[in-house]
This record gives C-alpha cells, structure tokens and sequence, in this order.
C-alpha cells in the first residue's frame, strides 16, 4: 500500500459487560474487524455499508476518537496508534471530520465566527485575531456563505449552510485530509448536490484528501475515485469508481446494486433483482467462514461457512473477499435455489459450457 493515509488490519471491539455489583466482560461487539485500505494523496476514498456495518466507527478510529483494539493508522508515514495524547492532539490539525448532523455537530452557544476561530486558536494558526478575521472570511467566501454570517448563530442557519459551515470549520485549520461521515445524508436532494459540488471544487484548489463514508451509492459515485464496501466489519470489495459500478464482483456488492433505482423505465423493470433473505448476523457474534454466506444467493457447501476469504485482487485495482467470485462472474456458479429462487432462470452459455467441462 501507499498512500496518504493507510490502514493496516485495523479492529475495533467493544467489550460486552453484565453484572450489577460486579462487571465481568462476556464478549465483544466486533464493530470493525481487521480492515486494510489505502488512500492516496489528493484522491477520494469512498466507505459504503448499510447501517450497522462499521464504516462510521473506522472513521472515528482514524482520528482516535474510538480507540484502536487493534492495527496500524498510517497517516503521512506515522503510525496515529502509537502517538501519545499530545502528539495526537497536535496531529489532528491535519486531520479533521464533517459530521452527519450539522446542527448537533455545532455549539448551539458560540457564532460563526467563535466555531471558526476556536480550532484555529487551540492550534497557533492565523496569528493575531485580526488575522484570524481576514482568514475566516476568506473560509466563509470559499464555502458559500456571506461574511455577515460571522455574528449569527448555527440555529439561523438552514441545513444546507450548517453544513457548510462544518466544512469551513475543517478548513479553518488546513488539513491535508477530511473524513466526511455522512454529509450529505440529511439534506434535501438538490442541497445534496451543492455541496457535493462544493467538496470536489475545494479539493481542487487545495489538494484535499477525502475518506467519505455514506450509504448512499450515487452519493458515493458521484465524487469517489475509489470504493469500498463494507459488510459487519470487514472490508468485502474494493474497486475504482467506474469498475465497481460497472462490473460489482463480491454478492453482497451486486445486492446492493441491484437496489440503486434506475432513472429509465424500461430497463428498471427488466434489470435484476437480488432480494437478500435473512436477518443481519449480530457483531456480537459473527458467522465463521464469510462473513456474508448466511444471506449469500451463491453460498457453495464449501469453504463460505468455514474458511474467511481474504481481499484477492481479480482486476487491475479491483479486489474481491469471496472465494467463487471469478465463478460466479462468469456464470458458472448458480443461485441457491433456497435463498435466490427469483434469480434462477435458463442457464447461461458460461454455465452450459462448466458443465459440459465438468
């Protein structure tokens, strides 16, 4: 791997406790479970997961926020794991976080121009308040917003500028990465867009390095270079942009797709369907094996309950935990007919041709 930031099978666990008068520990909560990825300098790494699958507490974990179980947080050559509090403190100046909620994220009590200054102050940046003043203005102008906001507080704001005012919050302190979790999901569509227009605009006049975590797939398309997904801890494909959308690998990857709606009629009504069966595994209590074959529509009797596939790079860039992925590519490897009943058709010439090989 190289990159800006790295992570080096990073596992966050959360201790599992019961007892009144006296606590004992009876388990883990396996929140993120040995996750590896790499994000260059001035790309956008692009996280998506549905909810629960540990995408929000690797973010967290990148800062610190959460403390490590586990593994190596590579930020710039250093190992962010390994730093006391201090060193840590000072090294978040280049790291920062645009939170999902805007207003909860914001001091309902200070203004504009206290959120922006606050960092910069903690940090030794923008010298006298002066100073200070002709860079938060400048911050405010590069996001969106009048100057006139400085002296308003977060609840005269409407969800669109909070947001932009976390992401002039991050700016304050001239990061060289920012973790977005979330920061679009609750904004209205087409405030959606403006300010995912407004990170791509600031990550080409200042070099930024993004790792955004979101659930949702035009979200991420729309502004990732790269893309990884994530189920119950772990990391399950990881692709360029173009290539997981075109050609998703990994089934649980394919579910995921297949759930996108599609904006033309005609092929919304024709397009496959992968309509997952089952409930999600607690990560209190993970499966053996794949983490996904208990839903899995191409489960095989075979290694997917007793062997955890590793991140195996099929493609240029593209990398695959599943361990029939090439199969199932080409067809060879059908549906189970138990928990896919609905994907079973006529079989493929791929398939004619594996079993006349067979």
């Amino acid at each position: 791997m190289s990159g800006l930031l790295e992570l080096d099978d990073v596992k966050v666990h959360f201790p599992v406790r019961r007892g009144l008068l006296f606590e004992r520990t009876v388990g883990h909560v396996h929140a993120v479970d040995g996750v590896s990825l790499s994000v260059p300098a001035g790309r956008t790494y692009g996280l998506v997961g549905e909810s629960g699958c540990g995408k929000t507490t690797l973010g967290r974990a990148v800062l610190r926020l959460t403390d490590l179980t586990s593994g190596r947080v590579l930020f710039d050559g250093t190992d962010l794991a390994a730093l006391p509090a201090e060193e840590m403190r000072r090294a978040r100046r280049r790291l920062q976080m645009v939170f999902q909620d805007p207003l909860g994220s914001l001091n309902p009590r200070q203004n504009i121009e206290a959120i922006l200054t606050e960092g910069m102050a903690a940090h030794g940046l923008g010298g006298d308040r002066a100073a200070r003043g002709a860079r938060v203005a400048e911050i405010l102008e590069r996001v969106g917003l009048p100057a006139s906001a400085l002296g308003r507080y977060p609840h005269e704001f409407s969800g669109g500028q909070r947001q932009r005012i976390g992401i002039a919050r991050a700016l304050a302190v001239e990061p060289d990465l920012i973790i977005c979790d979330e920061p679009v999901s609750a904004l209205d569509v087409s405030i959606q867009a403006q300010v995912l227009n407004l990170l791509e605009e600031l990550q080409d006049s200042l070099g930024l390095t993004y790792l955004v975590i979101a659930h949702d797939l035009a979200v991420v398309r729309h502004i990732s270079d790269v893309i990884g997904v994530m189920y119950l801890g772990a990391l399950v494909e990881e692709a360029p942009s173009d290539a997981l959308y075109a050609s998703p690998r990994h089934p649980y990857t394919r579910a995921l797709m297949s759930a996108v709606p599609v904006p033309d009629p005609a092929v919304e009504d024709t397009r496959e369907r992968i309509l997952l069966r089952g409930d999600l595994p607690s990560p209190a209590a993970p499966p053996p094996g794949c983490r996904f074959h208990t839903r899995c529509p191409w489960r095989q009797p075979e290694r997917c309950a007793t062997e955890r596939p590793e991140l195996t790079e099929l493609a240029d860039g593209h990398r695959v935990a599943c361990h029939y992925a090439a199969g199932i590519a080409d067809g060879s490897i059908r549906p189970t007919a138990d928990l896919a009943p609905h994907l079973l058709g006529p079989p493929t010439a791929g398939q004619e041709a594996a079993r006349a090989a067979g």
